[in-house]
């Protein structure tokens, strides 16, 4: 899908498209469509709320054509993410229309500047055209090819390019995000979630680099190899390196994914329901993978260093068990009273890793580590333990520019006590209460003080149905927030 920019409010598309406030003056509009408008808002059969799609047909310039009224809301409420939703019906209904090409009047707000407005058109459309249908013997390609911006004035169109660019990458990254989650694992086991890695790299122009399970032990990471013990899938370590501020080679930012390409849950094991999407369980690790892509591809000035420790949570007679102590690459000695809490253990020796052997000066953990965070935030917002505030300002003012949506939990000295051990020196859960945040604690025992976030997308991850832009299935979340937050904590209207 092509995004073109235009100048003029040329009609050569199937359906031309205006967005309109619920206040809206209506200078964009011909006289014809004026009366249109008025004529719908006083019947109720259009009021220009959020998301709102009414199509009909009109004779302009002596032609009949489509056209898309879309409703942006009230003026003043106006966000890039509210433009996402309200561009995100507009190409649901295009397709449902089978055209090949939709015109959209360009957004003009005082509230937002006009890069994020023309990103946020295209994101919306760009994401909300996704669909995972690969192993389908009848599908059918789409037949939407171009979407152009209109009424952009000259000065305004390099910009406008230039936010179109960007904005594609954003999506491509946030595509293969999702592409990596939908795969069923047994496509995507360990070893081939590093070949994917290794190719994307290349691409996108980002070293990558792994270790099969014979230098995963003699790096000592022992806590992961109790987890991938128990699957014939053999696991690896992913490590891929992205240098692009060479002024700063001391400040590194180190990503770290959960990869677990299937979590049976092990001795602990799920019930079936639970084990079905367990595919997904490697959202973390596609999230990192994306950030990466989209953070090389742009060549932002940044340092960033992303691991990702593959492997299955399965059962067999090497399996670690309930009741084991095991040990970790920190040398600190855990002991297991949950095998189907088995993220966190392999991104403890991934933290570690990070840390000591890629010197990383601030360290992003990515996991769908809790069902506990579904409990507490739904699946709208990622829950955030962290032991840094600033750090997390940065997060939370990334999340302003990407709309995906972060909440902090508390990180208070009694919950940590919830998870030492009588017998070693931690053990792998904290029980029944505060779930998500003992887990996020637990990796926080491994960060050496660093400046740390820990980003329990459990929730966010993985969508049970379509909605907005976000389409059933793996969600992409939250690559273009970490996208964001590696990109110097400037605005996009910086630039």
């Amino acid at each position: 899908m092509n995004f073109l920019v235009r100048t003029g409010q040329s009609i050569e598309a199937d359906v031309l498209v205006y967005p309109i406030f619920m206040e809206d003056a209506l200078d964009n509009l011909s006289q014809d469509l004026k009366t249109v408008f008025e004529g719908l808002k006083s019947k109720e059969r259009f009021k220009a709320e959020l998301g709102q799609v009414y199509l009909f047909s009109e004779r302009l310039q002596g032609e009949i054509k489509d056209i898309i009224f879309v409703g942006l809301g009230k003026k003043e409420e106006l966000s890039a993410e509210k433009i996402r939703i309200a561009l995100a019906n507009v190409l649901k209904k295009g397709k449902e229309l089978g055209i090949e090409s939709i015109a959209v009047q360009a957004i003009s707000s005082d509230k937002l500047c006009f890069k994020r407005t023309v990103k946020a058109m295209v994101e919306g459309m760009a994401l909300a055209n996704y669909k995972f249908d690969k192993y389908k013997t009848d599908r059918k390609e789409g037949k939407l090819k171009e979407i152009y911006i209109l009424n952009v004035v000259e000065e305004k169109v390099e910009k406008a390019e230039k936010a179109i660019k960007e904005a594609e990458a954003l999506v491509e990254a946030t595509l293969c995000a999702r592409n990596l989650v939908n795969e069923p694992a047994n496509v995507i086991t360990p070893k081939e979630l590093g070949k994917k890695a290794k190719a994307i790299g290349k691409e996108a122009g980002f070293e990558v680099e792994i270790f099969d399970e014979k230098e995963i032990e003699a790096l000592g990471m022992k806590s992961f190899l109790e987890v991938a013990k128990g699957s014939d899938n053999a696991p690896r370590f992913i490590v891929m390196r992205y240098f692009g501020d060479e002024d700063n080679k001391n400040d590194i930012l180190g990503l770290v994914g959960k990869g677990l390409t299937y979590d049976s849950g092990g001795y602990s094991i799920k019930p079936t329901d639970g084990m079905v999407t367990m595919k997904s369980d490697m959202g973390g690790a596609a999230a990192v993978i994306g950030a990466m892509k989209a953070i090389a591809e742009t060549k932002l000035k940044a340092n960033v260093v992303a691991v990702v420790a593959a492997c299955e949570n399965m059962i067999s007679g090497k399996a670690y068990k309930p009741g084991d102590i095991i040990s970790s690459m920190a040398g600190k000695t855990i002991e297991v009273l949950n095998t189907d809490a088995e993220g966190r253990l392999t991104l403890i020796d991934a933290v570690h890793y990070v840390i000591e052997k890629e010197k990383a000066t601030k360290v992003i953990d990515v996991a769908t580590l809790t069902g506990a965070v579904l409990i507490a935030l739904g699946n709208t917002t990622t829950g955030v333990v962290t032991n840094n505030e600033e750090f997390y300002n940065d997060l939370q003012r990334a999340s302003e520019l990407s709309g995906e949506k972060f909440w902090q939990l508390p990180a208070f000295d009694e919950y940590k006590k919830l998870i030492k051990s009588d017998i070693a020196d931690l053990k792998n859960i904290g029980g029944r209460h505060a779930g998500t945040i003992t887990a996020g604690l637990f990796i926080g025992e491994f960060v050496q003080k660093k400046p740390w976030l820990h980003l329990d997308i459990a929730g966010t991850a993985w969508a049970d149905s379509d909605k907005d832009y976000i389409t059933k299935g793996g969600t992409g979340a939250p690559v273009r927030t970490l996208y964001y937050l590696v990109k110097e904590k400037n605005s996009c209207c910086n630039k």
